[in-house]
């Protein structure tokens, strides 16, 4: 049944940067509401990476996708916010000094400020031009994402793209895997220089099979069980490498959906903020994360983190007009006290 939510701020995008706004507007006793599409939180690192590891969270090594989301959500925990999950945000008008949204399940959200955490906004795999591709993709011998390195266990994986997804998760799947064969048009890798050293010195051990210059050409199976993966490089060569799952890993194709019509300041499918408050041309409407850009902005989530703190002492004024803001910092205030 569709509810009907008044609070101070609504936070679009239940990823790691729109929990962590959640922590930052409780500390300055902001109530939330936060909406997301997906049925769970977590945004890209549950949808797409729970078990890759991280290396770029300050304080943590390393740390798997949903280990930090776990994390992040224990950190919110205690202001209580309320998770609408499952639908998606439609409609932004503004009421007075109001701003109200409206849900693909028919909610009404009233709040004073929204913070746009939305990541990349919809966003889903580049698939591969195969023939039958659908056939395989139905049975799981195509995927576009790991979400259990178990289940790649004995199994014979073909892994195709040059980025840091396809270079990490054939660094990983070497260790359960019957055999890993990555597929790459060229011997150069777009990924981080220590993963390429790392795949190279795994390829010279014979822990992983390099097919370069090669691309995709074919997928060969019966009844939906996926037998091999037809290869062909830019001459016409064609050879083909058993598997039992095929792992295409060539980007995401990137929508904002209806929020592209809410008449914010778009820059090639991003949305533009100022800098020092993360507030885009709608007053009240701030955007953080991989969804927000501005000059010299880095997509790592440790950024999207400084910017949640950023627009939640932006947004105060609004919730609390008139009331100074005497920064404090959390080790000597604590957490605020529910009231």
């Amino acid at each position: 049944m569709p509810a009907v939510v008044e609070t101070d701020v609504a936070i679009i995008g239940a990823g790691p940067v729109g929990l962590f706004a959640v922590f930052e507007c409780g500390m300055l006793r902001m109530k939330t509401v936060v909406v997301d599409a997906l049925g769970e939180i977590g945004g890209q690192c549950s949808a797409l990476y729970p078990e890759k590891p991280i290396f770029d969270i300050p304080a943590h090594p390393e740390i798997a996708g949903a280990d930090l989301i776990a994390a992040l959500h224990k950190q919110c925990a205690p202001f209580n916010p309320m998770l609408m999950l499952g639908r998606r945000v439609d409609g932004l008008r503004q009421d007075g000094e109001k701003l109200v949204l409206t849900t693909s399940e028919g909610d009404v959200i009233t709040c004073r400020a929204v913070i746009l955490a939305a990541g990349a906004g919809a966003f889903g795999p580049n698939r591969p031009p195969l023939e039958r591709l659908p056939e395989f993709e139905a049975t799981g011998g195509v995927r576009y994402l790991v979400s259990k390195r178990e289940e790649f266990r004995g199994k014979r994986v073909v892994i195709a793209g040059g980025g840091d997804s396809a270079v990490d998760w054939a660094l990983s799947l070497k260790q359960v895997a019957a055999h890993v064969t990555v597929v790459h048009r060229r011997d150069k890798f777009r990924c981080a220089p220590e993963s390429a050293a790392q795949l190279k010195q795994a390829a010279e051990r014979g822990e992983i099979e390099l097919a370069i210059p090669y691309q995709l050409h074919g997928l060969e199976g019966e009844g939906g069980v996926l037998t091999g993966v037809s290869l062909a490089t830019l001459k016409g060569e064609v050879k083909t490498v058993p598997a039992d799952h095929l792992l295409a890993f060539f980007g995401l194709s990137m929508e904002l959906g209806p929020i592209a019509e809410w008449g914010l300041g778009l820059d090639r499918s991003h949305i533009t903020v100022e800098p020092a408050t993360c507030a885009t041309n709608i007053p009240g409407v701030h955007a953080i994360g991989d969804i927000a850009t501005y000059p010299g902005k880095l997509k790592l989530i440790l950024q999207g983190f400084s910017e949640a703190a950023m627009a939640a002492h932006a947004i105060h004024p609004r919730i609390f007009p008139g009331e100074a803001l005497h920064f404090e910092y959390s080790t000597s205030k604590g957490l605020p006290v529910p009231g």
